[in-house]
């Protein structure tokens, strides 16, 4: 059962009411915990490659997505800095991909976050890790 934290779900539905890239794909939020996040994609046949398989930019965005969460949930500002991701496995049309994201590092403006993206059976399809850089601003309007 997904975890809960008003507070950060509420930064993170902020985020996801602009964030048309997300909703175009299908992204689901299924938990946004300070720190950390999940998020829920089902591969689509126009998510596919010339191979038949999910197209590694759409795991990406994938990955990137459940990243911006755990990094803006504390409600700063945050951007990517740079991000690696290793494809370990194919996703196929119709699973239900999870990506789940941690919190390893935040210090001062900069943080260091994993994202693992398992399919239905929890295998390991993609690992990601991101750095972030905290910006001025918040998420939600300052009370």
């Amino acid at each position: 059962m997904a975890e809960t934290d008003p507070f950060a779900r509420a930064c993170s539905d902020a985020m996801e009411a602009n964030d048309r890239a997300s909703r175009m794909m299908g992204i689901t939020i299924v938990e946004s915990v300070a720190g950390r996040s999940v998020v829920t994609m089902k591969v689509r046949d126009d998510m596919l490659n010339g191979h038949d398989v999910c197209h590694g930019g759409m795991l990406f965005t994938m990955a990137d997505t459940a990243f911006a969460h755990a990094c803006n949930n504390t409600n700063k500002v945050t951007l990517a800095s740079g991000c690696t991701i290793d494809f370990l496995a194919p996703a196929y049309e119709g699973e239900l991909l999870t990506a789940s994201a941690i919190e390893r590092s935040r210090s001062g403006r900069t943080g260091v976050y994993d994202v693992e993206i398992h399919n239905p059976e929890g295998k390991l399809v993609a690992t990601f890790r991101g750095r972030s850089y905290q910006l001025k601003g918040s998420v939600l309007p300052e009370t």
